[in-house]
């Protein structure tokens, strides 16, 4: 299969969680998976609490910012992931959608969202394992 998989990840403000799976898998995935998150209503920047605790993997944040929900996003995934925030996606049919129940970083210290961070590592490295399996 010459098709590189692409993936979706969708919270409200595309601040916290869903920067966080976007980064961890593209991290993973080292090229196998074209990555992209999307807010429906984009937050200004991204949480600050977020940036610090991926930093603490050698992810930086720092240069990213939300970015809105388009319809040409969720046509040109394979996945979209949705992060337990009740967003509302397009349905497009030939997708695969996931719900990823999830607690919302935002006003949090970084002590609560480290396990955040790390249960999103979790599913994203079962994630990538489905996509490409020899990873």
């Amino acid at each position: 299969m010459s098709h590189t998989p692409e993936v979706l990840f969708v919270c409200v403000h595309n601040a916290g969680r869903s920067q966080m799976a976007a980064a961890l898998l593209h991290h993973h995935a080292r090229g196998r998976v074209t990555v992209r998150s999307a807010g429906s209503a984009p937050a200004e920047t991204i949480n600050p609490a977020v940036v610090e605790v991926m930093a603490e993997l050698g992810i930086d944040l720092s240069r990213e910012f939300p970015k809105p929900l388009t319809t040409d996003a969720v046509q040109a995934a394979d996945v979209v992931i949705t992060m337990g925030c009740g967003d509302a996606c397009p349905v497009l049919p030939g997708k695969r959608y996931l719900d990823w129940q999830l607690d919302d970083p935002a006003g949090k210290p970084a002590a609560e969202i480290r396990p955040i961070r790390d249960e999103i590592d979790r599913r994203v490295r079962a994630l990538l394992a489905d996509l490409v399996p020899s990873a």
